[in-house]
């Protein structure tokens, strides 16, 4: 029974990695999409390729996940905690890819785990959770914002004289660098959160100790985000594409390198989970704002927002009744 239950366990988190990829693809190139720069099919497999390489970059934030967000008991009930994790993060990420919303899948899955932690009477480590999550949560979109909006600024300044025609043909080239910087991020980031949960798995099972990531985890997890970013999520694409602001060159250029940064700066510095999805959409309102406050469409922001905070409750209150039903029918 525990030998098929962590095979089930396995099998759900690297569903959960394939629609992570799906779900996400959009951040990494929808701005490089909207504005020409690369066509879809070779947006998303540049994407899919620098997903695969980001996510063999690093373990900070696997082993955040893996340890720090809540602590499962070996056998069978903590199998049962990740496997309602999962589903109540898979949940929540499909009815947002359905309704067009670029909500956080990093949140996702961190609140299928609180909410299966908290209704196991596990032990969830709130003080991680608040400097790893919440804090980097509140912050990241702030610094996205606010990072894009200057350099974009700056950018503006620098080429005030340039033939508008030439940079941005020019921009439209480098956004293929600062897409690609984009996609490595989201595999450094997103893929890593679900090596943690599979190792997590492994040691309720006592298959594994400690939190160092297994290679075959690595290429499994790599490969399915992998794959699911190169099966596209056209309808989150259109949203943070078009819906939001309308993007020329320069100012999706300006985006990316910002929301990349921010990636690359919270995984290997302070292994934070942090939301690709947030960081991203964050900086596609800094840049926009350099227009004008108007140009960013806040109705379509707002209803953003609203997903972003209901992601990690609602994927908690689905994890967290999932548990209760399982922990039922197992006696």
């Amino acid at each position: 029974m525990e030998l098929v239950l962590v095979l089930l366990v396995i099998v759900v988190a690297l569903t959960f990695d394939y629609t992570n990829g799906f779900h996400d693809a959009a951040n990494a190139i929808a701005t490089s999409v909207s504005t020409r720069a690369l066509t879809p099919r070779a947006a998303l497999l540049m994407a899919a390729v620098m997903n695969l390489v980001g996510a063999l970059l690093g373990t900070g934030v696997a082993e955040t996940i893996g340890s720090g967000i809540v602590e499962v008991t070996a056998g069978t009930n903590g199998l049962v905690v990740v496997l309602a994790g999962l589903l109540g993060a898979i949940t929540w990420n499909l009815i947002t890819w359905w309704k067009g919303l670029p909500s956080s899948s990093s949140h996702a899955l961190i609140g299928g785990l609180m909410g299966a932690g908290v209704a196991s009477m596990s032990t969830v480590h709130w003080s991680v959770i608040l400097d790893k999550v919440v804090i980097p949560m509140v912050l990241s979109p702030l610094v996205g914002f606010g990072l894009a909006y200057a350099l974009m600024v700056a950018v503006l300044w620098i080429f005030r004289n340039a033939a508008p025609g030439r940079t941005q043909r020019r921009f439209r080239v480098a956004q293929t660098v600062s897409a690609a910087a984009m996609a490595l991020g989201h595999g450094l980031q997103d893929a890593q959160k679900t090596m943690g949960v599979i190792v997590l798995a492994l040691v309720a099972a006592g298959w594994h100790t400690g939190s160092e990531i297994p290679l075959w985890v690595k290429i499994a997890a790599a490969s399915a985000i992998s794959l699911g970013t190169y099966s596209g999520g056209w309808r989150i694409m259109r949203t943070l594409g078009r819906k939001v602001i309308e993007l020329d060159p320069a100012r999706g250029f300006v985006a990316e390198t910002v929301a990349s940064s921010v990636l690359y700066t919270t995984a290997f510095v302070f292994h934070a989970p942090i939301s690709t999805t947030q960081t991203i959409t964050s900086a596609i309102m800094g840049v926009g704002a350099t227009k004008r406050l108007s140009a960013v469409r806040w109705g379509v922001v707002g209803n953003i927002g609203i997903a972003w905070v209901l992601t990690i409750p609602a994927a908690g209150g689905v994890a967290a009744a999932l548990f209760f039903v399982f922990h039922f029918f197992m006696g």
